[in-house]
């Protein structure tokens, strides 16, 4: 059965509402983003971030690792594995099309990195290649907690909604993204998660079987309907 959203009442609202809030906020960063300049607070923002010290790229870079295509089929893997298949489901169909449609805006927007965009830019491990925004990690990232967190313990949401932010600023801090690429990136995991929930809805709670499929669930209707009509004829009350 789905948890509720304990601790998270109307914060992100239903999945029409989380719809409009990742296609607004990836409208909006769109608009606000230049091809050749940075807006002087988003630069504070990013040398703030970036300029942290050296010693915390070994734990960046493991987090860094929930937002990587290769997150996809690992969180979908894990899900199918504990018997939640619609779960997995959504996860590797949520996670693949915010990760396939990253590359699209990218190609759109054409931002460049930070490096060609902010001299003094530090970067850390493996350079950075492509164009900007947005992020690729901050979507599917934000993509696969949100479809994970109902189905969370306290304890897991409580991870999760911390490893969330934090990818998208490792990668503000390996000098690969400014800020508003990581917003772009997670309006769009967002509105994607929200599409995939409204495109394949879940099952009712106590409609079918164990299973929770929709065969099931019609065969439950069917008999409960047998059962009416018999109880009408004489002697089967």
């Amino acid at each position: 059965m789905t948890r509720s959203w304990r601790g998270l009442p109307g914060v992100l609202g239903g999945p029409r509402t989380r719809l409009g809030l990742g296609i607004g906020g990836l409208l909006g960063t769109a608009v606000a983003v230049r091809r050749d300049r940075v807006n002087p607070r988003e630069a504070r923002v990013f040398l703030a971030v970036n300029g942290l010290p050296d010693a915390l790229y070994p734990a960046a870079w493991v987090v860094m690792q929930a937002g990587a295509f290769g997150a996809v089929p690992a969180a979908s893997a894990s899900a199918w594995l504990t018997g939640d298949r619609m779960l997995a489901g959504r996860l590797l169909a949520g996670g693949t099309a915010a990760w396939a449609l990253s590359k699209l805006v990218k190609q759109a927007v054409r931002r460049p990195r930070p490096a060609a965009l902010l001299p003094g830019t530090r970067g850390r491990g493996r350079d950075a290649t492509g164009l900007g925004y947005l992020s690729g990690h901050a979507a599917v990232a934000v993509a696969l907690g949100t479809a994970a967190l109902p189905r969370l313990s306290p304890a897991g949401r409580t991870i999760a909604l911390s490893v969330i932010p934090l990818v998208g600023l490792t990668r503000v801090y390996v000098g690969a993204h400014l800020p508003l690429d990581i917003a772009g990136g997670a309006a769009l995991g967002l509105a994607v998660q929200a599409a995939a929930e409204l495109a394949w809805p879940a099952v009712p709670a106590g409609a079918g079987a164990a299973t929770g499929s929709p065969c099931a669930a019609a065969g439950a209707r069917n008999t409960s309907r047998a059962a009416r009509a018999a109880s009408r004829w004489p002697g089967g009350r």
